[in-house]
């Protein structure tokens, strides 16, 4: 059988969301500023080019993105360090302003609608968003300094013919350049043995069960009305499928009259089943603060810049026993001098003292345990990740934690410059950053790397500062008030039930045990490189030119890829490294697939904040216009 014929180009994108446009305005930036002619460019995605799966146009208008839309950009400004030409674009409101003014838009009237009650504040839904991003795209075409293909279909294999590495679809069309960017995003996982099990058991039994994954790709409408049904994941998905069940069950939301921190009711239509939830943690993620509210600023007494500084030039630190307990101290200190002005006379003792001596997350736990006098206001920071310290509670004691539950995150919502909890959730979100750094410069032990900050600090970390929009969590609480949503408890435990031809599901803690014929898993199939189901990086890492990627010999979620030194004069810069460490120089690697060598790439680009994001992008677009101009003058050699 004959090899097709490829189409020869100067790069190969692969990828067409976030990442993929802003290589693209980076490249077209420099060829600007360079007044050279238009580059060539094919950008593939499996779904769309421009959105790519995250932000699909054609999504449900109730999945939200978890940031305020004043915290979205795909264009760098002066915070982001790089070498190429400052090129500025409108941000996600610049964008929504020129739209509003314009009075419409190609893709619905519905974007117009949306944009019109857009503010900084707002947390804009993904499909709006995707919008932003294509016509950021379609932006930097129409400037005639590059020329892009687009193709929805599935990349499979690379190929490397003379000078030019082959991209492979799936299809078997062959697409040439010297250089390929790989620039997939949020990857999922193959599926587990636990997930082929439920599979395989739904099928024998006619159950219904919705796999972990994208929102936007799964169906989770159209559930049985007064039966109970089982939802696994308590993170951003779960309060995206909320917000679209509700609005097909067409229940009702109203205030509480008196009620002064935003608590709502909401009345039923008759529609609604019972949702049983569960997950490790067994309570959702935090919320973000109501938008507009101003946050409780965070300044650091211990975890200071200087001891961030001083643990860079380490490369044996351990997470658990050094960086921990400094934090937590943060934490606790943070908490309680939130909880003193927020209910006087619930702290007693010479607590800050005691806090300065705590070497183990223990001693700090004891010292928040001895400060808090009041039992309304007791927390530990073990009960950020085990909400009962692992311990079995009864069906009463659980209940009233879930109460306090719904009291606390009102109040964190409504008043997070006061509230003690959000004092906990923005120190969280300043801290995790300068973790991200310390991962970033290889200060961890391998060891650490694996076990702590990617075994569960980053986990809990989502879990308070990455949270839902507040008014997704407000709809929530009043679901568990009204006895829509029931949380079933932490540590929950899905298995096949035989005998009953049921799905079953358990809480050790709570002892509650629930069977249901649909089960709903809203977690996400996500990005651990070595489990993934990406065609692509599949057969780059089983034919050994791809590696995960390891400190101490110890392996990471993600694929190795070079660092990148922000200089005109350093031509590489994240590319592929193979099994054997050889490096494929014509291969560039960006942002989740090689996140434990680029941390901070996973998150979306904010105006005035440095973006690893924006700042990849530029490195491949230099190695892109590199290696146009070196063919250019083989060219005119030959």
């Amino acid at each position: 059988m004959r090899t097709p014929v490829p189409d020869h180009f100067d790069a190969v994108i692969v990828g067409g969301g976030p990442r993929g446009v802003a290589t693209v305005l980076r490249t077209a930036a420099r060829v600007i500023t360079a007044g050279t002619g238009p580059v060539r460019l094919a950008v593939v995605d499996a779904l769309a080019v421009g959105p790519g799966a995250t932000w699909l146009i054609d999504q449900p208008a109730q999945y939200l993105n978890n940031t305020q839309a004043d915290a979205t950009t795909v264009h760098p400004d002066d915070s982001t360090r790089m070498s190429g030409p400052a090129a500025p674009g409108p941000d996600l409101v610049d964008w929504a302003r020129r739209v509003r003014a314009d009075g419409g838009h190609p893709v619905g009237e519905w974007v117009l609608e949306e944009v019109s009650e857009l503010t900084g504040a707002s947390f804009p839904s993904r499909r709006l968003q995707g919008v932003y991003f294509r016509d950021q795209l379609d932006a930097a075409i129409a400037t005639g300094a590059v020329e892009v293909t687009e193709m929805v279909g599935l990349a499979v294999d690379l190929d490397r013919v003379g000078e030019e590495t082959v991209v492979i679809l799936q299809d078997g069309q062959r697409l040439a350049a010297p250089t390929v960017v790989l620039a997939q995003g949020m990857v999922q996982s193959q599926r587990s043995h636990d997930v082929t099990a439920l599979a395989d058991f739904a099928d024998r039994f006619a159950l219904r069960y919705v796999e972990p994954g994208m929102p936007a790709e799964r169906s989770y409408t159209g559930l049985p009305a007064g039966e109970r049904v089982l939802v696994r994941g308590l993170g951003a998905n779960f309060f995206d499928v909320i917000g679209q069940l509700v609005a097909e069950w067409g229940g009702e939301l109203e205030p509480v009259e008196g009620d002064d921190r935003g608590r709502l009711r909401y009345r039923p239509s008759g529609l609604e089943p019972q949702l049983v939830v569960g997950s490790r943690r067994g309570v959702p993620y935090r919320s973000k603060p109501d938008g507009g509210r101003s946050v409780r600023p965070f300044a650091p007494r211990w975890a200071s810049a200087e001891w961030f500084d001083a643990l860079t030039e380490r490369s044996d630190v351990d997470f658990r026993s050094e960086v921990w307990p400094v934090l937590a101290r943060e934490f606790a200190r943070v908490y309680l001098e939130a909880l003193i002005e927020f209910a006087p006379g619930a702290v007693a003792g010479d607590w800050l003292a005691h806090l300065d001596i705590a070497d183990t997350q223990e001693e700090v736990d004891a010292v928040l345990s001895g400060a808090v006098s009041d039992p309304r206001w007791t927390w530990t920071l073990d009960e950020l990740h085990r909400p009962t310290h692992g311990e079995p509670v009864g069906e009463r004691s659980w209940a009233q934690l879930v109460r306090r539950l719904i009291t606390d995150e009102l109040g964190s919502m409504s008043d997070p410059w006061q509230h003690p909890r959000a004092a906990v959730n923005g120190a969280m979100g300043a801290l995790r950053g300068r973790v991200g750094r310390l991962t970033r410069h290889g200060a961890f032990t391998g060891e650490s790397l694996a076990r702590d900050v990617l075994g569960w600090f980053d986990g809990d970390s989502l879990a308070l500062a990455s949270g839902p929009p507040a008014e997704r969590v407000r709809l929530v609480l009043a679901l568990i008030e009204a006895g829509v949503v029931e949380l079933i408890g932490p540590e929950m435990v899905i298995e096949a039930d035989e005998s009953a031809g049921l799905f079953r599901a358990a809480s050790p803690i709570t002892g509650r045990v629930v069977t249901s014929s649909v089960l709903l898993e809203t977690r996400m199939s996500k990005g651990k490189i070595p489990q993934t189901s990406d065609p692509l990086l599949r057969s780059l890492l089983d034919s050994g030119r791809a590696r995960v990627h390891a400190v101490d010999g110890v392996h990471t979620h993600s694929m190795e890829a070079t660092r990148a030194e922000i200089s005109e004069e350093a031509l590489g810069g994240h590319n592929l490294v193979a099994a054997d460490g050889s490096v494929d120089e014509s291969v560039v690697v960006l942002g989740i697939p090689a996140a434990s060598t680029q941390p901070g790439s996973a998150i979306g680009a904010t105006p005035g904040v440095a973006s690893p994001l924006l700042a990849g992008a530029d490195v491949a677009a230099k190695q892109i216009l590199v290696r146009v101009h070196a063919q250019a003058r083989w060219g005119s050699i030959a």
